[in-house]
């Protein structure tokens, strides 16, 4: 218990040190490649929440997930890229391959689908390569471009107002 407090703290501060300096570069692409940053301890709904994107006319082959898990569970390891706070070290530095895999991909738009702000997830969505990043309204604004007012176990709400502003960006 005491270590993850810890460890939470440390994250924080290199989070908060990262953005401070951080720019959001901004790109005039279409959205055709999708990844999903998904924080499983509050929202378990990940089929759902695909099948709900891929209405909106992106495919399914082109989505990707990766979750973030506290606890060991089957099922969801079982289905769907995952890390677990043990796969980021204290400085910051991702030890998992699926992490590491999951940020260097250029994704055309990343959804950062959790709405409590937690270091790790922080992390991966500052370090990830993702030419537009989409989250809640209710984490750091410096790490995403756009933010929706919604809470996550309304996924059906947030992605239709995400594809609502996307077609008023002309990004789809």
């Amino acid at each position: 218990m005491i270590y993850k407090i810890v460890k939470d703290f440390f994250l924080k501060r290199k989070v908060n040190s990262k953005l401070r300096n951080y720019q959001l570069q901004m790109s005039s692409n279409k959205i055709v490649r999708v990844g999903v940053l998904i924080d499983t301890n509050y929202f378990t709904n990940q089929e759902d929440l695909i099948n709900e994107i891929v209405k909106y006319g992106i495919l399914i082959e082109n989505i990707e997930i990766l979750s973030f898990v506290n606890k060991n569970k089957k099922t969801i390891l079982e289905k769907f890229n995952f890390f677990f706070r043990k796969d980021i070290s204290f400085g910051g530095l991702f030890k998992s391959e699926r992490v590491t895999n999951f940020t260097e991909q250029s994704f055309d738009m990343l959804i950062s689908y959790y709405d409590i702000q937690k270091p790790t997830l922080l992390l991966v969505t500052r370090s990830s390569k993702a030419k537009f990043k989409v989250g809640f309204q209710s984490i750091d604004k410096r790490v995403n471009h756009l933010a929706i007012n919604s809470v996550a176990e309304n996924y059906s709400e947030f992605i239709s107002e995400l594809f609502k502003y996307l077609k008023i960006l002309k990004k789809i």
